[in-house]
């Protein structure tokens, strides 16, 4: 596991993107819980961190802000939009205040 980040540089309810080793990763803190996921929309490459993100039946999504396709931050499955394509999602695992990311092929 790679060190992204500290969890007091994600915004509650709210996103940041990082490169590392090459791949775009976004960082998500929905109401305290953590979610790594790709940082571009499987469509177009939109900038997921610049869209809604939406929570439902104790579910939390995230919608792309330029076509709104919308995917599962859990599973990075494509629920709705123009692609049914999901994107990447990763473990992740929080050490006091640090947030370490799974990096996967």
């Amino acid at each position: 596991m790679i060190k992204i980040a500290k969890l007091s540089e994600i915004p509650m309810n709210g996103c940041k993107n990082f490169e590392i080793s090459g791949k775009k990763i976004a960082i998500y803190n929905v109401s305290g819980r953590i979610y790594a996921a790709d940082s571009e929309c499987s469509h177009m490459k939109g900038p997921l961190c610049k869209g809604r993100i939406l929570s439902q039946d104790g579910n939390q999504y995230v919608q792309c802000p330029w076509h709104g396709a919308t995917f599962n931050l859990e599973t990075g499955e494509a629920m709705s939009g123009p692609t049914r394509k999901p994107i990447r999602v990763y473990k992740i695992k929080i050490e006091k205040d640090e947030i370490f990311v799974e990096l996967t092929d």
